[in-house]
């Protein structure tokens, strides 16, 4: 198999050939790490890269599954964590000036998790200052860039992980999503990126943005990839207070290719004037590929997403601003000007403004409730632009464009995956959005991953 071809396998296929002796641990994670050194300086994906550490991990998988002590697909297979995650040893800056220098004592629950289903840590994921943006432009770190054309932004906040996935620097990155985070750079990287639903994945350990908002999840090439993630990092975590016990299935059981049976609703305020028209054609041309494929489709309407953005207002503002509010008082002039500015608007939520976001919350909850009586799924664009160049990206109307079909889905929980649904006519990538019922990643999964082998734009690659 030709090189270039080595950093855009799956992970099923890498655990493949490590299982066959075509390729070792050590081999692999040395070719992933070569690939940081020579594209990084273009893409800016790393704060930290870990390549003592990584092949350090790499020796021991190849000593393990050298002696059949095999943990599993994902041992011996590179990965990055946003910088986010702690590490321990390991600087976890949360893109941050504030933290430049902090060094966890322990692994988050998901570092744990991921290390002992055998992954190898290359490095931690550029990302927007503290989680708290959608473009990934960092003062302090400097700024990630696409690799379908670096001019352009990666969308955030986990942006630096869609740039490696896309860029093939590992086959997976964990991202977070308080709003968008994870499948807004999926979209514009061309990626597939998955928030499961809250109380899934643990978060302790991982720099909070706001309590009731957060998810984590993984961003990587394929369906099937985000579901052999999501077995190793999900389950119930005593040191995460909102970690859900509920049994975790096999997600990769369903994927079968088929949509027979599904029930999609699409969304019918996701498909207006502000959708660039490149954009609701790639993705309703998806939808008809899923009603091919066996599903009931059918146009649903969710007017109360009108209030969405207030709601998240509401409630993200106040709980980003008390999280920070220590650093606030002490160390104010270390944030970057866009961070700052949206965390003293959180000063200015009331106590009123926040409860009455939280009864509107239970509103738009019981709204798409309602909705999940009769379909399994909700389906719309990822995002409603393709990536922006970086001076346009600035502007309110951007930022807003980037985060209005995915932050409705933090408010309710729900497991919503991006996969790659098309391209602009100058080969930027466009993401369909796919969301199900609290719990039911696996419908979910089995949807996109039915539309992805039939589609084929995850076998897309940036020239690099």
């Amino acid at each position: 198999m030709p090189d270039d071809a080595l950093p855009y396998l799956t992970i099923r296929q890498v655990a493949d050939r490590l299982r066959r002796r075509e390729l070792s641990p050590v081999e692999l994670t040395e070719a992933i790490l070569d690939r940081i050194d020579r594209l990084d300086g273009q893409l800016n994906a790393f704060i930290t890269v870990m390549r003592n550490e990584a092949l350090e991990q790499a020796r021991q998988a190849e000593q393990a599954l050298g002696a059949g002590n095999d943990l599993g697909p994902l041992h011996g297979v590179p990965i990055s964590l946003k910088d986010l995650y702690q590490t321990a040893g390991v600087k976890t800056t949360g893109g941050s000036k504030i933290l430049a220098d902090w060094v966890p004592t322990a692994d988050a629950t998901v570092t744990r998790r991921l290390r002992e289903a055998g992954a190898i840590v290359v490095g931690k994921n550029n990302l927007h200052e503290f989680a708290y943006g959608a473009t990934n432009e960092n003062p302090h770190y400097g700024s990630a860039r696409n690799p379908w054309d670096r001019e352009r932004i990666t969308g955030g906040s986990s942006g630096g992980s869609g740039a490696a996935v896309a860029a093939g620097l590992g086959y997976a990155s964990m991202g977070s999503d308080t709003g968008g985070s994870i499948r807004c750079p999926a979209a514009l990287c061309g990626v597939v990126g998955i928030k499961p639903t809250y109380g899934r994945v643990s978060r302790a350990g991982v720099l909070p943005l706001s309590w009731s908002l957060d998810h984590c999840g993984p961003l990587t090439r394929t369906v099937e990839d985000a579901a052999l993630i999501l077995n190793a990092i999900s389950g119930q975590d005593p040191t995460d207070p909102a970690s859900a016990d509920r049994p975790v299935p096999d997600f990769t059981a369903g994927l079968d290719g088929k949509a027979d049976g599904l029930r999609v609703g699409v969304i019918r305020e996701y498909f207006g004037e502000n959708v660039q028209p490149e954009v609701a054609s790639a993705v309703r041309a998806a939808i008809a590929d899923l009603e091919r494929l066996g599903a009931q489709v059918e146009e649903v309407s969710v007017p109360e997403d009108a209030y969405a953005l207030g709601t998240w207002n509401a409630i993200g503002c106040s709980e980003a601003t008390t999280i920070h509010e220590p650093w606030l008082n002490s160390r104010r002039d270390e944030y970057g000007p866009d961070v700052l500015e949206r965390l003293l608007q959180g000063q200015h939520v009331t106590a009123t403004q926040y409860l009455k976001g939280q009864r509107a919350r239970r509103v738009l909850i019981d709204r798409v409730s309602m909705l999940f009586g009769r379909i399994d799924l909700l389906a719309s664009p990822s995002v409603s632009i393709v990536a922006p160049t970086m001076p346009e990206s600035r502007g309110v109307a951007a930022r807003s464009q980037l985060l209005g079909f995915t932050r409705l889905f933090n408010i309710l929980g729900l497991p919503t995956i991006s996969v790659p649904c098309g391209s602009s006519p100058s080969g930027l990538p466009i993401g369909l959005e796919l969301a199900g019922r609290p719990f039911d990643e696996q419908s979910v999964l089995r949807a996109a991953y039915a539309y992805e082998q039939q589609a084929g734009w995850h076998t897309r690659r940036p020239f690099l």
